[in-house]
C-alpha cells in the first residue's frame, strides 16, 4: 500500500536529487533535500484538507489529481509562478523574466521579495475564507467546543465570513501594508496593492468555491434519488455503492483543489528564498515536496484516516487560519519559516492526539455498556 501510493514520490525524489548533483554538485543535493522537507512540513495541513475533498471524487478524478494536478503544482506553482511574479511586478516579458531568473539570481530574488505583499494578501484572503467558512459551519463533530459551538451559532448570519474577511483586509491595508517589508530591509506603503490583491483573492474563493458548492449540491440531489436503489442493494446482501463526484461536479472540485494548493504554496515559494535564489534548485526541491503532499493526500483517502481520526480536519483548518494570519503579518514583518511550519504541525498533532483519546473513550464506554439499550455519554470534543 505504501509503495503503491508513494512509489512515484520515491522515484521523483531519486531523480530530483540526482539531477541536483549533476546541476551543481553535492551542495545542490543538500539544498534540494532541505527544500523538500520545508515544503512537506509547510503543506501537511494541505494534504489533510485535500483528502477531505478528494474522498468525494471518483477514481478517475483522483487519478487526474495525481497526474495533471501534479504537473500544475510542480511546474505551475513551483517553477512558472515565481517567474510570472517577476514578469508582472517588474513589467517584463516572460522570456526576459526567465533570463533574469537564470542569469541574475540576486535581482530576481529582490523582485520576488518586493512582490510579497500582493502575494501574501491574495493567499491570505483565500485561506482565511476557507477557515472562516469551516469554523462558522454547524457540524455534528466538534473539537474545541468552547470555540466552535458559539461560532457555529454566529455562522447563521448570512455572509458573516465575507464581512470578517473584508474587515481583516481593511485593517491590514491601513496597518501592516503601510510599512510593507521590501528587499534590503526597506519599508514602503503598499496599502493599495494589498487591498486590490486581497479583494482578488476573496473573489477567486467566492467564484471557485461557489461553483464547486453548486455542483456538490447537485450531487446531493442525485444521492437522494439513488437512495432507494441503495436500500434495495443492502436488502439483497450487496454492498451499497458510494456516490462520488463525477462530471462537472468533480471538475469544479478539482479546480478548487488546484487554487487551494496554489494558496498553500505561496509561503513555500517565498520561504524557499531564505535557502536559495536558484530557480532550478527551488523547482526541484519544492517539486519533490509537492509530490509527497499529493501522495499523502491519496494515502489519507484510501486508508480512511479522516473517518477514523475525526478531529484531523479540524486541526488542518485551524492551521489554515493560522497560516492566513501569518501571511498577512509577513507583509510588514519577517517570520521564520520554521515557526510557520511548526504551528501547523503542532495543531495537526494536537488534533490527532485528541482523536485518539476520543476513540479510546468510545471503546471504553462501549465495553462498559451492559444493558442492550444502554447508551454511554462520550464527549465529542475538548
Amino acid at each position: 500500500m505504501v509503495l503503491k501510493t508513494f512509489g512515484w514520490s520515491f522515484a521523483i525524489t531519486a531523480l530530483g536529487l540526482v539531477a541536483a548533483v549533476f546541476y551543481d554538485g553535492w551542495t545542490a543535493f543538500g539544498v534540494v533535500a532541505i527544500l523538500a522537507v520545508l515544503e512537506i512540513s509547510l503543506s501537511f495541513d494541505n494534504a489533510v484538507i485535500n483528502a477531505g475533498i478528494l474522498k468525494k471524487m471518483n477514481a478517475f478524478w483522483q487519478k487526474i489529481f495525481l497526474t495533471v494536478g501534479v504537473l500544475i503544482a510542480v511546474f505551475g506553482m513551483r517553477l512558472v509562478f515565481p517567474v510570472v511574479i517577476v514578469a508582472v511586478s517588474a513589467k517584463l516579458g516572460p522570456i526576459e523574466a526567465v533570463k533574469l531568473a537564470l542569469n541574475d539570481k540576486d535581482k530576481y530574488q529582490q523582485l520576488v521579495t518586493d512582490a510579497h505583499p500582493s502575494i501574501a494578501a491574495f493567499g491570505g484572503m483565500f485561506l482565511l475564507m476557507i477557515f472562516l467558512d469551516f469554523i462558522f459551519e454547524e457540524r455534528d463533530v466538534q473539537w474545541l467546543r468552547w470555540i466552535e459551538r458559539p461560532l457555529a451559532k454566529l455562522g447563521k448570519v448570512d455572509m458573516l465570513s465575507v464581512c470578517i474577511a473584508m474587515i481583516v483586509l481593511l485593517i491590514s491595508s491601513f496597518t501592516v501594508a503601510t510599512h510593507a517589508h521590501q528587499h534590503g530591509g526597506a519599508h514602503v506603503d503598499k496599502a493599495e496593492t494589498v487591498l486590490i490583491s486581497g479583494i482578488a483573492g476573496l473573489i477567486t474563493y467566492l467564484i471557485v468555491g461557489g461553483l464547486s458548492g453548486f455542483f456538490e449540491n447537485r450531487l446531493e440531489e442525485e444521492e437522494e434519488r439513488e437512495h432507494e436503489a441503495e436500500e434495495e442493494a443492502r436488502k439483497s446482501g450487496k454492498a451499497a455503492p458510494a456516490i462520488v463526484m463525477a462530471g462537472k461536479a468533480a471538475f469544479f472540485m478539482f479546480l478548487y483543489l488546484e487554487v487551494l494548493d496554489a494558496s498553500f504554496s505561496f509561503d513555500g515559494v517565498i520561504g524557499a528564498f531564505a535557502i536559495t535564489n536558484d530557480i532550478v534548485l527551488m523547482a526541484l526541491g519544492l517539486g519533490i515536496g509537492a509530490m509527497y503532499v499529493r501522495s499523502l493526500t491519496v494515502y489519507l483517502v484510501r486508508q480512511g484516516t479522516l473517518d477514523d481520526y475525526v478531529y484531523l480536519e479540524h486541526g488542518a483548518h485551524y492551521a489554515i487560519g493560522a497560516l492566513a494570519v501569518i501571511l498577512m503579518i509577513t507583509i510588514q514583518y519577517e517570520i521564520n519559516e520554521v515557526i510557520t511550519g511548526l504551528i501547523g504541525v503542532v495543531l495537526i498533532a494536537w488534533s490527532f492526539w485528541s482523536s485518539v483519546r476520543r476513540n479510546s473513550r468510545i471503546a471504553a464506554a462501549e465495553g462498559k455498556a451492559t444493558a442492550p439499550g444502554e447508551k454511554a455519554e462520550v464527549s465529542s470534543g475538548l
